[in-house]
């Protein structure tokens, strides 16, 4: 299989689409993130990665808390639009609809329609030149009751969303293409 060099890129797929939220000027905003993952298991954390000047970011570092909501497929026009609109110009929680909920960390606001809602703890902060690093410790989580199988989250039924940067699109998880912790059995000798 040929390669073909890009030069230095971030493309790291899968991308979730996630809505960072935080309390500006007392008022709940949500920033579009696709640059966001698990950082540590134990004590968990999270981490996400935003540009110096967003409003969320201010947000943050005067609450030293925020929160991460995974939306569903069925959000993504309000995904695109907390992404490309500016808290400072305008009410996202609003215009979208959003039934805002708090949970122990009143700076984190949390989306009642996403199916999964951390609230964090701010821990670190990272200038890595064009965005900073978001380090926050996962305080507590929330799930909704209908995408749980057997007491355990089902991704399936939270069907989260993906950005995929290179077509500036979003898409959902695809198909199951093995067991984790099993299927690379097949390989041993």
């Amino acid at each position: 299989m040929a390669k073909i060099k890009l030069g230095p890129q971030s493309l790291l797929y899968p991308m979730p689409a996630l809505l960072v939220g935080a309390q500006v000027n007392g008022k709940p905003n949500f920033i579009t993130v696709a640059w966001g993952g698990i950082a540590c298991g134990d004590p968990p954390m999270v981490s996400v990665a935003i540009r110096h000047t967003r409003h969320t970011l201010k947000g943050i570092m005067e609450n030293k808390c925020f929160s991460v909501n995974v939306p569903g497929a069925g959000l993504v026009k309000e995904v695109d639009y907390c992404g490309i609109v500016s808290g400072a110009k305008a009410d996202k929680a609003s215009v979208c609809n959003f039934k805002v909920v708090t949970g122990k960390l009143c700076g984190a606001p949390l989306i009642e329609a996403c199916p999964v809602n951390l609230e964090c703890e701010l821990h670190h902060t990272i200038d890595l030149g064009s965005h900073v690093l978001v380090i926050g410790r996962i305080t507590e989580t929330h799930i909704s009751e209908e995408c749980l199988t057997n007491g355990r989250p089902d991704v399936t039924k939270i069907n989260p969303l993906i950005y995929t940067t290179a077509q500036s699109q979003y898409q959902t998880l695809g198909a199951v293409v093995g067991k984790a912790f099993s299927v690379g059995n097949e390989l041993k000798g």
